[in-house]
């Protein structure tokens, strides 16, 4: 007996869906996709229970007759290749024929689509990959898709479906991605029958960024000029540095009126802000790039999401161009010259122009001013001598031993009878950059991390109060912040265990966040950037397992809010006095020394003094 055997055609057909509909957010992405290129003007998603019960598209694009309804059911039937060459030069988002019979193999499927000079419609429908019925119908011009119960033939596939709320974030994300890719379609999207956002059409890209973006941020756009190099034209918009961003969600990339991802995108995007941006940060930007499609190959990955440019190259010093332009500071003005008469001075009677950056000083009376001091040669050596600041009083006396405790590996576990450490004595030397604080113990030279400090007397603070209840200070105007769909949902299924941290939220409206009280240890006073960076570390930063677990939020709460302090030398004393009340005064909770010592032997050692 054979071993070979030919797939029949609905198993194919469920064996392509596995690669073309992934979740409910790819059906949605196909169906779009069919909509644009069959020149909608407005389309409409429903989706109902996150798009596992009901996906339906809608839009007034040219529709399809009854013959080519059919054909559209079949594997790989297409209107948009006709040889290989035209393969070699796609210019519409859809053109493989596998994506309407692929969600019709996995759904309950129906089509309701008519043509505009026809006078009746065709309905279609189809369970499981199973042809049910074909009849006339009576409809508006266009093309009305449903799928739903999607995966119900499929129960190994549904049951790894997330959340309602997650899927439906998917979807959200996806329609907003075609919407920027296509501004001059209107797109409305309704969830559980309400509305999410109508999008009406504009005649600029920037007009779709504001609609979707917000108000706020809209006004912090720095325009990307119109850039062409190597037959590749790229603009678009870019927040600031300041906005940047952990994970790469805030940067939308349109190739060809396609929603794209790709390294060489995002290289070049990084390059252009080089200097700005700290490691692992990337910028907010949208991206629009056109070029000869023959430069492009779209049709490596099953979902169309990456590509391959054949001139890698040239894309991307093309967009570090534009990325470069952009940030360019503005030209300072010139400087006005004026004319000083200088009359007898000139000898020539000409009127010589003097620039206002360097004016020559007023004559004075010499007679009138005090005497001059004698002028003294600059050293490069040379410092100011720093006043010597008293002493801070210890509690008790304590030795070298008790700095060599500190580790820079993670923070160990604190037994049950930990007592406190005593503090050492210190003197306080002076401040360092502003940054590090110099003192002199017993033994030697002590360097001091006052942030480093905070983050550990904020951790244990915060750890201490999760006993009992946490005291919370109410925000006299509430945060709000825009988010990610995806993120939004992330963080409202976790708000429980965001209130055990001290921060309540809620949703706002769209995708907007609102946080009305945090942690009343934590000294905030601008809580609009502290809760910004807090989130994008919170939701992008890899934490499997334990995003959202109690000792991490406090971790970064703390290190988050030791950060805004400036270290000032009079705070000093209260500061170590409240370190050294902690269990483990000298380390943060990520295992960064608060203290370091330079014990008089090592200096000695390094110096050589001993051999003097």
């Amino acid at each position: 007996m054979a071993k070979i055997r030919v797939l029949s055609d609905i198993l194919a057909s469920q064996v392509a869906a596995g690669e073309v509909v992934e979740r409910p957010a790819s059906v949605v992405k196909e169906l779009v996709e069919n909509s644009i290129d069959a020149g909608a003007g407005e389309i409409r998603v429903d989706v109902d229970r996150g798009g596992s019960a009901l996906i339906r598209v809608s839009d007034d694009g040219c529709g399809m007759s009854r013959e080519d309804a059919l054909l559209s059911l079949e594997r790989h039937a297409t209107s948009k290749l006709r040889n290989a060459g035209d393969l070699a030069a796609i210019r519409t988002l859809g053109f493989r024929g596998e994506a309407v019979p692929s969600i019709a193999s996995v759904s309950r499927f129906r089509m309701v689509t008519r043509e505009a000079e026809a006078v009746a419609g065709t309905e279609i429908v189809v369970e499981g990959g199973q042809l049910r019925d074909v009849r006339e119908a009576g409809c508006a011009p266009g093309t009305v898709i449903e799928a739903k119960a999607l995966f119900f033939n499929m129960p190994a596939r549904r049951k790894f479906m997330r959340a309602e709320s997650t899927e439906a974030a998917h979807v959200e994300h996806q329609v907003r991605l075609h919407a920027l890719g296509a501004p001059g379609i209107r797109f409305r999207l309704r969830r559980d029958d309400r509305e999410v956002f109508d999008l009406a059409p504009v005649a600029r890209a920037v007009d779709r960024v504001r609609q979707l973006l917000g108000t706020e941020l809209s006004k912090e756009l720095i325009g990307l000029p119109l850039t062409h190099g190597h037959g590749i034209a790229v603009e678009g918009f870019v927040l600031p540095a300041t906005h940047a961003r952990r994970g790469r969600h805030h940067q939308i990339v349109i190739l060809n009126g396609r929603p794209v991802e790709d390294a060489v995108i995002a290289r070049a995007l990084a390059e252009g802000f080089r200097g700005a941006l700290a490691d692992g940060m990337y910028p907010a930007a949208w991206l629009w790039i056109h070029l000869e499609p023959s430069l492009v190959d779209v049709n490596v990955h099953p979902a169309k999401r990456e590509v391959r440019f054949h001139r890698p190259i040239d894309v991307r010093e093309t967009i570090l161009a534009a990325v470069l332009a952009g940030l360019k500071p503005p030209a300072p003005p010139p400087l006005r010259r004026i004319e000083l008469d200088r009359g007898a001075a000139a000898g020539d009677g000409k009127m010589p122009q003097q620039d206002v950056g360097h004016r020559p000083p007023l004559e004075q009376d010499d007679s009138a001013l005090p005497p001059s001091p004698e002028p003294t040669v600059a050293r490069p050596w040379q410092s100011r001598v720093q006043r010597e600041l008293p002493l801070v009083p210890a509690t008790a006396a304590a030795t070298s031993h008790e700095l060599a405790a500190a580790r820079t590996g993670p923070e160990p576990e604190a037994p049950a009878n930990a007592s406190h450490a005593s503090a050492p004595v210190f003197r306080v030397l002076g401040l360092l950059h502003h940054r590090l604080v110099v003192m002199e113990s017993d033994d030697g030279l002590v360097v001091f991390d006052p942030k480093a400090a905070r983050e550990r007397i904020y951790y244990e603070k915060l750890l201490k109060q999760r006993s009992g209840l946490l005291e919370t200070q109410s925000l006299l105007v509430p945060v709000l912040l825009e988010l990610d769909p995806r993120d939004l949902d992330l963080v409202l299924r976790e708000r429980m265990a965001l209130a055990e941290a001290g921060i309540e939220v809620e949703a706002f409206g769209g995708n907007t966040l609102q946080v009305r009280c945090l942690p009343a240890c934590l000294p905030v006073d601008d809580p609009r950037p502290f809760l910004g960076a807090l989130m994008d570390e919170l939701l992008h930063e890899a934490a499997p397992g334990m995003r959202f677990a109690f000792e991490r939020l406090a971790r970064l709460l703390a290190r988050r809010a030791a950060a805004l302090v400036s270290p000032k030398l009079t705070e000093v004393e209260p500061l170590l006095a409240d370190l050294f009340a902690c269990e483990l005064p000298y380390c943060t909770p990520s295992g960064r020394p608060t203290l370091s010592e330079f014990a008089m032997s090592e200096l000695e050692r390094r110096f050589g003094a001993g051999r003097a």
